[in-house]
């Protein structure tokens, strides 16, 4: 007779091969009653809505939204699929912030479809899909992109509310940095006869330097009789020189939030001290300072249904006595490589007191701190000798977060942009908060990220004569909220007030995280 571990363990199996097979909204008859029955007792799926499921780990706490934001995108486009087929697509202005390379998850993702009609599907957290009526446009506009469909870049620009250069105007200034050639727009532009769309984007493109695309475009209009009058969409001018004809819009969207949040982090932060005049008393200081760092630190977990988890669910491991024990070999690894990290930390910082570029250094040292982070858990066996390769080879998501981090194609691309963006950057506090900030909205590695940009911002602290400065555990909602509002809503003043207080704090002498 099958003991219930086996019979589990079987229902998995099941659940293994629908995720083999890409699925994540999961229809009532994807499984049979009884095993859909085990998987919902034993909390390994959830039901979205009546009739479809999803996957989630079987430890999630109630409220943790970490699984269904992991799965929106998918989950939203499988069952559009089983409900239009192909006839849908979603808005311009969803389209456009895609291409611009910001995945966040939207609030509402407004749907276009000839068979819908104008009605909301609930999701969980606050999401939702609006089905408008809207009939299709030209089969060239619409692209698929890893399984939604969108409009091309060139569509979304045409037929986005003039509405989007004001509300998210880096996502736009990064897509328009996409176009190599005015042709790219003018044949939708000629066609459609959109003379007014015409006069904006010309506008839009003079804004970011690109005069040959907005003079190309006027004088194409007028040729064929339309008289677009040219008009700037932005409410100022575009901040930067943006890199022209590139493929990948990550480099321009860092260096536009960049420049967009640096004086919101300067009006948040005391002027830099300067290097101190006694390194070894400010060294003495970093060195009693690492017990209560590493005390607070902290390290977010994923969750995948494996072959491994299916074994050891059949076998009767699977409790929480066993997973206990290996929580706490993992921790004594963990700080093991904290340790060594942080005298590796030591040492830039003295680097960067001899005269060394913060940003230089850890461009060239960030490598070494990573290895030595993972090296004890590798190790014990605990990790595989190839998770210290360096950047991640696969897409990772942050807990309970709607920001999606950076396809792994893109991570090579975007670090080298944020060090240099840190190596030019005059003022340390800018530095520190965008530094660590950016680190985590890039996410180049499958784990110990926060850990990285905590040492990351402390040595451009550093460099600047601030204090080695903790995040405290007790203040890890304000700290992950905060940087939830930089990442999904491009608003960096939560946390640059929150490093604000917790620096100047220490510099009073009051450091606020204690063990």
């Amino acid at each position: 007779m099958a003991t219930p571990a086996n019979k589990l363990a079987e229902a998995l199996e099941a659940l293994q091969t629908l995720q083999e097979q890409g699925v994540v909204a999961i229809k009532s008859d994807s499984l049979t009653r009884i095993v859909r029955e085990r998987l919902l007792k034993n909390g390994f799926i959830k039901e979205v809505y009546k009739g479809v499921y999803m996957i989630k780990p079987p430890d999630e706490q109630p409220g943790d939204s970490t699984s269904w934001y992991h799965s929106f995108w998918k989950f939203a486009s499988q069952i559009l699929e089983e409900k239009y087929q192909t006839d849908w697509y979603i808005s311009p202005e969803q389209s456009l912030l895609i291409h611009s390379g910001n995945w966040t998850v939207p609030t509402q993702l407004v749907i276009k479809s000839p068979k819908a009609t104008n009605f909301s599907t609930e999701l969980p957290y606050s999401t939702s899909l609006f089905h408008m009526a809207s009939p299709l446009p030209l089969k060239n506009e619409i692209i698929e992109k890893d399984g939604v469909r969108l409009l091309s870049l060139p569509a979304s620009l045409i037929y986005s509310s003039p509405t989007i250069f004001i509300s998210n105007p880096t996502d736009v200034r990064t897509a328009l940095s996409m176009i190599k050639d005015s042709s790219e727009v003018l044949g939708l532009l000629l066609d459609g006869e959109h003379t007014v769309i015409a006069g904006r984007l010309a506008g839009a493109f003079r804004n970011i330097g690109q005069e040959k695309i907005a003079d190309d475009i006027l004088k194409s209009m007028q040729k064929a009789s339309f008289n677009s009058q040219e008009l700037d969409p932005f409410q100022g001018p575009t901040p930067i020189i943006l890199a022209r004809k590139v493929s990948s819009p990550y480099s321009n969207r860092l260096m536009l939030m960049w420049q967009q949040m640096r004086d919101v982090v300067i009006g948040h932060f005391p002027e830099d001290p300067g290097q101190p005049e006694d390194i070894e008393a400010y060294m003495r200081k970093v060195e009693e300072i690492y017990v209560t760092d590493a005390y607070h630190s902290l390290s977010i977990e994923r969750y995948r249904v494996t072959p491994d988890l299916i074994e050891r669910v059949r076998s009767g491991n699977w409790n929480a006595e066993a997973n206990e024990a290996d929580r706490r070999q993992r921790d004594a690894m963990a700080a093991k490589g904290y340790w060594e990290t942080f005298k590796l930390v030591e040492q830039s910082i003295r680097k960067v007191f001899s005269g060394a570029n913060a940003g230089d250094i850890a461009d060239n040292e960030h490598g070494d701190w990573y290895r030595e982070l993972f090296g004890p858990s590798v190790a014990a066996g605990i990790l595989k000798t190839s998770d210290l390769a360096g950047y991640r080879n696969d897409q990772v998501y942050i807990s309970q977060s709607k920001h999606i981090p950076l396809p792994k194609e893109a991570v090579r691309d975007a670090m080298p942009t944020l060090f240099q963006l840190m190596a030019e950057e005059g003022i340390a506090s800018v530095r520190a908060v965008l530094g660590h900030f950016m680190f985590v909205y890039i996410h180049p590695y499958m784990d110990g990220n926060g850990r990285m940009a905590r040492f990351l911002m402390n040595l451009m602290l550093a460099s600047g004569g601030f204090p080695w400065t903790v995040i405290p555990v007790q203040e890890r909602d304000a700290y992950m909220n905060a940087l939830e509002m930089a990442s999904a809503n491009q608003d960096i003043a939560p946390f640059a007030s929150f490093m604000g207080h917790l620096v100047n704090e220490g510099m009073k002498g009051r450091p606020v995280a204690k063990i």
